[in-house]
């Protein structure tokens, strides 16, 4: 999950990180948000070939634009995402009875846990700054719904939950088993940022896709880390290791704000979804 701490504190982790194996909210979240490579968005080669013709007001002018691109690129902080949300009832009684052996073991991390309402996978996260790029971004996903139709071939997406990882020992996570699913849950996630970049949205990040369900991050609780609490012990969940979690029949994505206000059901504000 994702919440407005994770993204006062972005700056923290540009300083702590360089691969953004977690969540580039706080100081390693369960989203890594890297920039975008301008490169690949906006057809920039390493080197701007200026043409010796070319007057100098082109090259001004060229280099300008240049300019702009790398400052939206810098500015770039993402506040939307794609979400797939987790609704098996099995797989979230499995992550709260995993939660609450953890709190038994330290009650300080209680309020690290992900709450039940918000568990969900991650596949895209994005940049919308008002209401005309928010109606954008819903009508790009409109436009993915045929792309995803189209990966899929007609079957059921079934994501297999089985295992727990970390990010760095500060998100924790419940892993997704291997299979098939796998790459079709990474061509989705590679057609959902396509689809938004060409729209003109920021979307994406710089590491590859690595589909999660956060069930905790220390972010949420910054004062862990006054009290001397930095990383999540691997001991205190060595019992869910290779735990079956349950499968999750993936049947909606929807475009979420990661800093508006939640529901009541704990599941974040959506502007959209598509049904698949």
């Amino acid at each position: 999950g994702i919440n407005s701490s994770e993204y006062e504190n972005v700056s923290r982790e540009k300083e702590t990180s360089e691969e953004f194996e977690a969540n580039a909210m706080a100081s390693l979240i369960d989203m890594p948000f890297a920039t975008i490579d301008i490169k690949d968005d906006c057809g920039i080669t390493d080197v701007p070939h200026i043409n010796l013709e070319r007057s100098k007001e082109n090259e001004r002018i060229s280099k300008d634009q240049i300019k702009k691109r790398k400052k939206k690129q810098k500015d770039y902080q993402p506040n939307y995402f794609l979400s797939i949300p987790i609704t098996n009832k099995e797989i979230i009684r499995g992550i709260k009875i995993l939660q609450n052996a953890i709190i038994q073991q330290d009650k300080q991390l209680a309020k690290a846990m992900t709450s039940d309402g918000s568990f969900h996978i991650t596949l895209l996260v994005m940049q919308l700054l008002n209401e005309d790029e928010v109606n954008i971004g819903i009508g790009a996903l409109l436009e993915l719904k045929p792309f995803i139709e189209e990966i899929l071939q007609g079957k059921q997406l079934i994501l297999p939950f089985q295992g727990i990882d970390s990010f760095r020992n500060q998100v924790g996570f419940v892993k997704l088993a291997e299979g098939d699913h796998v790459n079709s849950l990474l061509e989705i996630a590679e057609a959902a940022k396509r689809t938004f970049q060409e729209k003109g949205i920021l979307a994406g990040e710089n590491r590859s896709f690595k589909p999660h369900l956060t069930f905790m991050k220390l972010s949420r609780v910054p004062q862990l880390r006054k009290k001397g609490v930095k990383k999540i012990d691997p001991e205190v969940y060595e019992k869910f290791i290779s735990h079956r979690f349950g499968e999750e029949m993936v049947h909606r994505i929807d475009l979420c704000s990661m800093l508006k206000k939640k529901q009541s059901n704990g599941y974040y504000h959506c502007e959209s979804s598509i049904v698949i």
